[in-house]
């Protein structure tokens, strides 16, 4: 692995003082650019009496406040468009990026430079490379290549390797399929929800994906790349291993990536990053092994400082030794295992709607799903999971009684409702999935009554 540049054992093999030790010189240059460039950030490092001499130890980090999504979008309400936030002159920026608007008021509108692009395009030749992808390879992007940061940096990023891109852009889910086979295409990038649809798409059209060139699909987007379940459907229909990544557009690229190993979990860019991972109520550390909130300070942003982040995404860590590659990046066992505020309680029981997800893929027959929360009566709160099993000749009756059972049995005797739906009723996605419909009814103080959703 070290004839190529996008292995770089200096960093990924280092011992874990090495990395540290380069963390803390990091975060103090960090640190010190910050405080010189955005009074709106200095400000709050100086109300919490931090700056770069007095980060002796990455311990101090933990006295850099964290910041939420709510912040920033507040700062950027207060000073539209981009909020006081910036760490450059407007004017010198290349590229603008929002977030993909699942969560939160608005989206996130963000900027990014020559360095955040060059940086960008680097971490995910990291990710890419760890896995598996080389110069000769093909590359096929089912992207829509619009505002959503997506999969930008990814395609910049094989392009550097040397492979042969090629964008989907505004193609359908048909011609997609036909590109990839007609341009014999190695690897595979899209969501894991979009993997699936165009798996569905080859079966109507006749076509065995597990027969084509494809041999690695690179998924992001979704906390499904790295179900067990979901993998499982999507590697058996396409023929080919596949690796999880993520990223965020407030990063700016990916932070962690699935390598060749396929070690249950991600690694860490380590050398790029401090990923933290803490009780989201407490803000206290949390140990290996344990599920806890990741919080994410970043080094390669040009244009935005990235100090401590609360991205709300749940995760359990582990040390390196998880994985025999070498790597000595620490890893998120099961990458990401859903969000804080995901969370749906369903009278008086959790449910998240990743393991939700688990549970449905392990049922081959069932082509799509939706979960839909509502009040019964105008009093009890009711959940039940719509599916889609488009095989006629499958015992659907009997199959909706299964998964009624492993929903129940897995959610601490909850009563699921198991329904099946028209084949292609419910919706599809090209990017992140919204699988879960809230119209459950909320009383008001006042008494008005909303859909909660």
């Amino acid at each position: 692995m070290s004839e190529s540049p996008y292995w770089n054992p200096r960093h990924e093999t280092m011992p874990r003082e090495g990395i540290e030790a380069l963390q803390l010189r990091k975060l103090r240059n960090l640190v010190a650019w910050t405080q010189a460039k955005v009074p709106w950030q200095a400000k709050r490092l100086k109300a919490a009496g931090v700056d770069a001499d007095s980060i002796r130890s990455l311990d101090d980090l933990r006295r850099i406040p964290m910041m939420t999504r709510d912040e920033w979008m507040g700062a950027q309400l207060e000073e539209p468009p981009f909020g006081p936030l910036l760490a450059a002159p407007q004017e010198v920026a290349m590229r603008y990026h929002l977030t993909s608007g699942t969560t939160g008021r608005i989206p996130l509108q963000v900027l990014d430079g020559m360095k955040d692009w060059e940086w960008i395009t680097e971490m995910w030749c990291y990710g890419f490379w760890g896995f598996g992808v080389r110069p000769q390879d093909v590359v096929f992007f089912a992207f829509s290549y619009g505002t959503f940061v997506g999969f930008w940096g990814a395609h910049y990023a094989c392009e550097k390797i040397g492979c042969l891109v090629l964008p989907g852009g505004n193609m359908t889910t048909e011609a997609r399929v036909k590109q990839i086979l007609g341009m014999k295409a190695t690897v595979v990038c899209s969501t894991p929800t979009y993997a699936l649809r165009m798996a569905q798409e080859a079966k109507a059209l006749g076509v065995d994906l597990a027969s084509s060139p494809v041999k690695r699909l690179i998924l992001s987007g979704e906390p499904a790349g790295s179900i067990p379940a979901t993998k499982k459907l999507i590697e058996d229909q396409w023929g080919a291993k596949a690796a999880d990544t993520a990223g965020m557009t407030e990063v700016g690229t990916i932070m962690i990536f699935e390598c060749e190993k396929q070690p249950g979990g991600t690694h860490i860019i380590e050398d790029h990053y401090i990923e933290e991972v803490v009780d989201p109520a407490t803000g206290a550390p949390v140990p290996y092994g344990e599920l806890g909130e990741r919080l994410i300070t970043s080094f390669g942003r040009g244009f935005i400082p990235v100090l401590r982040y609360r991205t709300r995404d749940l995760v359990v860590r582990m040390p390196a030794s998880a994985c025999s590659c070498g790597r000595t990046f620490d890893l998120y066992e099961g990458g990401i295992r859903g969000r804080v505020d995901d969370m749906k309680l369903v009278r008086g029981t959790n449910v998240y709607p990743r393991a939700v997800e688990a549970i449905v893929r392990e049922f081959r027959e069932v082509d799509e799903f939706r979960i839909h929360l509502f009040t019964a009566d105008g009093i009890q709160d009711e959940i039940e999971v719509l599916v889609e099993i488009p095989d006629a000749s499958a015992d659907a009756n009997a199959i909706v009684n299964r998964l009624r059972t492993s929903l129940s049995e897995a959610h601490e005797g909850l009563r699921f409702g198991v329904k099946k739906v028209e084949s292609g009723s419910l919706p599809r996605f090209e990017l992140k999935a919204k699988r879960l419909q809230d119209d459950r009814i909320v009383i008001g103080t006042a008494g008005e009554r909303r859909v909660q959703g």
